[in-house]
């Protein structure tokens, strides 16, 4: 078996266009998204359209949440935008999705972690910004999911490690947003350093469960107008350089 694996695409359809041309060149049995489709000032509408096309396994993200409902405070910005531009067509497929899926008994999807859309797995937040995650704080959030694969999105860092018990657990990166900062729960940047498109192919082998990370480029200029354009400066950054500031 093998498995492409995208996440946080955030409506930046060139870079996903970029993934799906290197992932066929590569070779698939399938394709799963990891959710946080959308969200954001570039091309929620026809990047819902292109996903909804394609045969794969979508999960809802924090940020299909987001958009779906507005919570206490409202729609944030990008929440916001790509609400604007959705039909109800689209509407009713982000509706549809799940924030966790089961591949067989083997393989769990998860945005976040398998008890929330809104955690990181792999890193922790404090006081002083993220940090890589401790291995007794992998293993809690873990918890006791039995499997031998665990494939997450939402902190955008292309990442694969094992917890304790052998569990492989894969974060193959943002496609469409390289960098972005956050004040939840702790003010904290995330920077790939880079504007290129990140995936991940997982495969199961004689030894068991292999990952492989890749970072594809694009030209990024012209969602990085496009970001101009709705007056997102921060975003129109990130995306030509990996970086906040």
């Amino acid at each position: 078996m093998r498995i492409a694996v995208v996440s946080d695409i955030h409506g930046n359809l060139p870079a996903l266009e970029a993934v799906v041309r290197d992932i066929k060149r590569r070779g698939v049995d399938g394709t799963v998204n990891l959710g946080d489709s959308l969200s954001g000032p570039l091309l929620p509408l026809e990047t819902a359209q292109f996903l909804m096309a394609q045969d794969w396994v979508h999960l809802a993200g924090n940020h299909e949440r987001q958009i779906l409902f507005p919570g206490r405070r409202g729609r944030q910005p990008s929440d916001a935008y790509a609400h604007a531009q959705l039909t109800p067509r689209e509407m009713q497929w982000l509706g549809g999705l799940e924030h966790r899926q089961q591949l067989g008994k083997e393989v769990l999807l998860c945005h976040g972690t398998p008890r929330s859309d809104n955690e990181y797995f792999l890193e922790t937040v404090g006081p002083g910004g993220m940090r890589p995650a401790r291995v007794e704080e992998i293993d809690t959030r873990l918890g006791a999911e039995t499997g031998s694969l665990v494939l997450c999105g939402h902190s955008h860092l292309a990442r694969s490690l094992r917890a304790s018990r052998g569990t492989l657990i894969v974060n193959p990166g943002s496609v469409g947003l390289p960098a972005y900062d956050d004040d939840v729960p702790h003010r904290h940047v995330v920077e790939t350093g880079s504007p290129d498109a990140r995936y991940a192919i997982v495969e199961y082998g004689l030894d068991g469960w292999i990952a492989s990370l890749h970072s594809v480029p694009y030209d990024p200029r012209a969602v990085a107008q496009l970001a101009m354009q709705r007056d997102r400066p921060e975003w129109a950054f990130a995306l030509l350089t990996g970086r906040m500031a």
